[in-house]
């Protein structure tokens, strides 16, 4: 579960640490590799070379050359050179430190076989080197080039140095590989919310070529079929209404009072569907996108509702203020209160903001419906009246074509129970 949240939840991110991590362990490792080999070479000869030079500086005093000894380290050893007679090793604290250094000159001064101290706790100024000579103390103060070489840090800080360009190559590059990503990413959305999305541009690797134009292909076949779908429907109703026109002129004509009155009846039912059928054809007509107040919009369908016997409440926690297609919108929404109408008598509307969406909760006190047909009811022509008497309105398209303008929008509808005991209607839209 750490390492879920440590990672990166965009794909650039990822992509950056799948190429970037393989680096940062290259680099610690080869400082691991450099410190343990190169630097323990570069201090052990170092501290090697200025030791032999030291031991040529004590042979020298040894026999009694001090004046000599000094020049000679002073100009060709980088050292200054001072004797502290009858003095001793004992009343001397130096800080002799640690790491590879300390260990190497040590090892290196033992080979002199005398006492010694060092101190390395101000490397800038040089290292003290304090060497007993019988009842004297020399004391050396060697230059810190002559033990210390500044190239090993600089070429690690040039790694690190590298790293960090990489990295910044690295996303340059990686973030203009995922921008088309990003772009169908947004028109799948728009396209998902039911606007007219455009033609996806091919640009990027290969794999993302693929996937555009996979995506042109399934939105040119989706469009193709709604527009089928929607045609077939306009022109069927529209065909239908001619012979429906011409059979109500010739029933005007039948004198047979009873006969007339069922066909009548008939014709009335033929009418009630084809008004349905135009109806779902026009949730398909294009509506421009228009700045929108959902608050508005039900307070108008609520207006509009023609209805002495049913009781409704509405309750707005917060002014929603959205885009969408406004016509459509009111459509959708006067078909599910229509539902509850023709059910209930007492009908309760909450409007209520959640996160990045909004939510419209209309509840009734009617009879409800089974939980096994939650779905069925959505189903184009599917009603739970077996008598289907389209005279009533029940066509079986209302919910159909509410639940399709809303997910249009990007939103959806679930139907529950609710605590009226009658049925609950949750609409989601995004805002």
């Amino acid at each position: 579960m750490i390492f879920k949240k440590i990672i990166p939840s965009s794909l650039l991110g990822r992509s950056i640490i799948i190429i970037f991590m393989p680096i940062i362990i290259l680099v610690i490792l080869t400082s691991l590799v450099f410190y343990q080999t190169s630097w323990n070479i570069i201090s052990k000869r170092l501290t090697e070379s200025v030791v032999a030079d030291i031991n040529v500086v004590v042979k020298l005093m040894d026999q009694d050359l001090f004046i000599k000894a000094m020049n000679i380290a002073e100009d060709d050893f980088k050292m200054n050179v001072k004797l502290k007679l009858n003095s001793e090793l004992k009343d001397i604290s130096f800080n002799s430190g640690r790491g590879i250094l300390s260990k190497r000159l040590k090892q290196s001064l033992k080979r002199l076989n005398k006492p010694f101290v060092y101190d390395l706790s101000d490397i800038e100024s040089g290292v003290k080197i304090m060497i007993q000579l019988d009842s004297n103390l020399l004391i050396i103060n060697v230059d810190r080039d002559r033990l210390y070489s500044g190239t090993a840090f600089v070429f690690l800080l040039w790694m690190i140095f590298a790293s960090f360009i990489l990295l910044f190559f690295s996303y340059f590059f990686m973030s203009k590989q995922i921008r088309p990503l990003k772009r169908l990413a947004i028109i799948a959305e728009t396209f998902g919310r039911g606007l007219d999305a455009p033609e996806l541009k091919t640009s990027g690797a290969t794999e993302i070529k693929q996937t555009a134009n996979a995506f042109n292909q399934m939105r040119t076949r989706i469009k193709r079929f709604l527009k089928q779908r929607t045609d077939m429907l306009a022109g069927v109703s529209h065909d239908l209404r001619t012979p429906l026109t011409r059979m109500k002129l010739q029933l005007s004509l039948l004198k047979d009072e009873k006969a007339k009155s069922e066909l009548e009846l008939d014709i009335k039912e033929m009418t009630a569907m084809l008004n349905s059928y135009v109806s779902f054809v026009r949730t398909e007509t294009p509506e421009p996108i228009e700045d929108i107040c959902i608050n508005d919009i039900i307070k108008e369908n609520i207006k509009n509702t023609h209805s002495h016997k049913n009781k409704i409440s509405f309750t707005e926690k917060n002014k929603i203020e959205t885009s969408g297609r406004p016509i459509q919108l009111k459509r959708a929404f006067q078909n599910i209160l229509d539902n509850s109408i023709r059910y209930a008598n007492k009908i309760e509307i909450l409007l209520i903001k959640n996160n990045e969406n909004c939510e419209i909760i209309i509840e009734d006190n009617g009879p409800g419906i089974p939980n096994k047909n939650y779905e069925d009811v959505f189903k184009p022509f599917f009603t739970l009246d077996p008598s289907r008497n389209k005279l009533k309105g029940e066509s079986g398209l209302g919910l159909s074509i509410a639940r399709d303008i809303i997910r249009s929008h990007g939103g959806d509808i679930k139907l529950d129970k609710s605590q009226m005991n009658g049925l609950k209607s949750i609409i989601f839209l995004p805002i």
